[in-house]
């Protein structure tokens, strides 16, 4: 008993732990996800069907790190962080909480389906009323989320290009300086007031898993698997969305991390790196605008029935394999900032 109320104080207090220890107890998170999945799918394949089981479960493991990497979770996840790093916040579990809400979404339906509610197979198919709302809940809630994060944090874009300007011609900068200030921070502090901690992330992430994107991908896969092979036990079935879940929260937690290290080294040597922050900030602004343009537009194409071609072709387009370019894009802006910092460094040395 002791033990246990010594972690959740704790947990409580995790706000105030060291950097490692929370590092420590985020992918200590991730690693029993993992280990959850591996025991029910060997309990679950004990009774036969165990190479097709770990198949569909690998398939499944696979499909939740190729999701990791669409656009709104990239947008979403570093958008967030860079407000966080702006506020003085270390926000080591963005990832980590924005892909637990998005899982919850998918373990929800894949225990559901599995327990034999009809109402999940419903909801997942398209032109059902069900369907349709959960589709414009998730797409209205993204497609707003990343349009608030996409303005705060290219009105800090554009301020930190100011600094970089006056830094040029001779001019002080201090740390204070790179933060959002004036009539677009005044405007979005309401909106973003809730979203305070990298906890509240989990909530959005869960809202933009609503639309069933990626729920139909393990779901179809659960109905298929259970309705054809009966040799497959419901413990192997319920490992197919922890594995999702284990694999996406693994990835985005990883990515999260990466965000705030980049956006930390920028922020606290302003003046040295003040065009480094200037482009991963206006990258930040300008994919969380650019998806939130394509979200909101196919959710006014399926609330309204629009037929015109603008509408119509923001809905159909797939942001999957866009947030690989978009990882390339920051690996890209930091490797190349880090390289011209030593050479810098290296060059001041020299007698």
């Amino acid at each position: 008993m002791t033990s246990l109320a010594e972690f959740a104080s704790m947990y409580r207090q995790r706000e105030h732990l060291p950097m490692k220890s929370r590092l420590a107890f985020m992918f200590g998170s991730v690693v029993l996800l993992h280990l959850a999945a591996v025991v029910l799918l060997l309990v679950g394949g004990a009774g036969g069907g165990q190479p097709l089981a770990l198949g569909l479960v690998l398939t499944a493991y696979v499909a939740g790190i190729k999701h990791s990497y669409d656009w709104d979770h990239i947008a979403a996840i570093d958008n967030s962080t860079r407000k966080f790093v702006a506020q003085r916040k270390d926000p080591v579990s963005v990832g980590f909480a924005f892909s637990l809400g998005h899982s919850s979404v998918v373990v929800l339906a894949g225990v559901m389906v599995v327990g034999g509610a009809s109402l999940v197979g419903q909801l997942m198919e398209d032109g059902t009323t069900g369907h349709l709302v959960l589709g414009l809940i998730g797409s209205g809630v993204s497609g707003l989320f990343l349009l608030a994060m996409g303005v705060f944090n290219g009105s800090a874009f554009l301020r930190t290009m100011q600094l970089y300007r006056a830094a040029q011609a001779g001019g002080a900068i201090a740390v204070d300086d790179l933060e959002t200030k004036g009539l677009i921070a005044r405007l979005l502090a309401k909106p973003l007031s809730k979203v305070q901690r990298p906890r509240n992330i989990y909530v959005i992430g869960f809202l933009f898993g609503l639309g069933f994107d990626t729920a139909t991908t393990i779901g179809l896969l659960v109905l298929t698997t259970a309705a054809s092979l009966a040799g497959v036990s419901v413990l192997a079935l319920l490992a197919l969305p922890l594995a999702f879940t284990a694999a996406m929260t693994l990835c985005d937690s990883v990515n999260g991390v990466a965000m705030m290290r980049m956006y930390k080294s920028a922020i606290h040597d302003p003046q040295r790196k003040l065009g480094f922050n200037a482009i991963i900030t206006g990258i930040s602004a300008f994919s969380a605008l650019f998806i939130s343009v394509i979200t909101l537009g196919g959710f006014l194409n399926a609330a309204f029935g629009l037929s015109d071609p603008v509408t119509t072709w923001l809905g159909e387009i797939d942001l999957g394999d866009a947030g690989l370019v978009l990882i390339a894009l920051f690996a890209v802006v930091w490797a190349v900032a880090a390289v011209r910092l030593r050479v810098r460094s290296a060059l001041r040395k020299k007698p």
